[in-house]
């Protein structure tokens, strides 16, 4: 039985139980612990994508997300547990793994700079073993596409960050991978080269039915955006996974609601506070304009304390629902320990 039917229909990603264990370098730090220590980056991590899938893996750094991305790319082995991508294991099937997948790291080294853009995306495609003819026909619709067209005969070493970022997008892509690992593509850009990846990864993945983009950010507005399904990951466990608006609504305790008043008096606030089903009531007043957001033990209240307002003199100009954010639900999830600011990215 050939590698790639090893296991038919199977997810295009998935992992079980998957641990890996580093001991730390003399001198270094990881993930928070202390040199010389054994340190565990990934915990028992469970995950499948399906083909299809644009899957976003959220957390901070050194919370494990590199080092998974490392194993799934074949680059690393686990400890212990199971990976598979596109049904195949990952310690026995490197290279058929390795013509399935592409890469994109923010902030990787660009390649060689005394060569042009064209002349790099080609050398790229010979890896891959694409034909000269197809190589030159790809790279013109890649570089168009991603407002590169231009430079495609400019030195790699002229480009601006963002250039060389979309470049190395191409380079992934020449060999028109089946599933994509994108490792914080957009970090260090400027948001409009942030918006020509995102724009283009989504465009990328409509062309084509079955293919998958695993995306590892801290940009929880990326994740927001792009994602189909996300898994948040802290101190190398998954802590919560699913759609994103399922995550958000599971975090939502009261129904939260913002007014905007016309003029403003200290008796607005006391009296909310003791309207009926209000939880909570807090006036802001920013270059003279005011504004009230409450949270209510459930919407149907939000009558009787717009009443309330307008018992107590207040007129209101605008009314909206605050809804929860995927930050919201990192945050509640993750915390925001000064140590795990402070620890550096799960790098071996």
């Amino acid at each position: 039985m050939t590698a790639t039917q090893l296991y038919p229909g199977a997810p295009a990603i998935q992992t079980i139980d998957v641990r890996r264990v580093y001991k730390s370098r003399s001198g270094f730090t990881f993930g928070g612990q202390k040199a010389g220590k054994s340190v565990t980056a990934l915990d028992g991590v469970s995950l499948t994508i399906q083909k299809g899938e644009l899957f976003g893996l959220l957390g901070r750094n050194g919370a494990g997300k590199t080092t998974l991305i490392k194993i799934l790319t074949t680059l690393l082995s686990p400890t212990s547990g199971e990976a598979y991508v596109d049904g195949l294991d990952v310690n026995k099937y490197v290279i058929p793994i390795r013509k399935k997948i592409a890469m994109v790291s923010g902030g990787e080294q660009s390649g060689y700079g005394i060569l042009t853009v064209r002349e790099q995306l080609w050398m790229f495609a010979q890896f891959y073993g694409v034909t000269s003819q197809a190589a030159h026909k790809k790279i013109d619709q890649l570089l168009e596409a991603v407002g590169l067209g231009d430079q495609a005969n400019q030195k790699v070493y002229a480009l601006s960050t963002g250039m060389r970022q979309r470049m190395n997008l191409c380079r992934a892509l020449v060999s028109d991978p089946e599933i994509l690992f994108l490792d914080e593509p957009t970090v260090g850009l400027d948001v409009e080269a942030s918006r020509i990846v995102r724009d283009y990864v989504r465009s990328w993945m409509q062309e084509k039915p079955g293919r998958t983009v695993l995306l590892t950010t801290h940009y929880m507005f990326e994740a927001d955006e792009l994602c189909d399904r996300v898994a948040i990951i802290n101190h190398g466990q998954i802590v919560a996974q699913g759609e994103t608006d399922d995550l958000k609504k599971g975090l939502q305790e009261h129904a939260r609601f913002q007014f905007e008043l016309s003029e403003w008096a200290p008796a607005f606030e006391e009296e909310l506070k003791q309207s009926r089903g209000v939880v909570s009531a807090q006036t802001m007043n920013k270059k003279g304009k005011v504004s009230v957001q409450i949270a209510l033990e459930n919407e149907e209240y939000i009558t009787s304390a717009m009443q309330t307002i307008s018992s107590a003199g207040g007129h209101v100009l605008t009314l909206r629902r605050i809804e929860p954010t995927l930050e919201e639900v990192f945050m509640r999830l993750v915390g925001n320990s000064d140590e795990d600011k402070a620890a550096g990215e799960d790098e071996v």
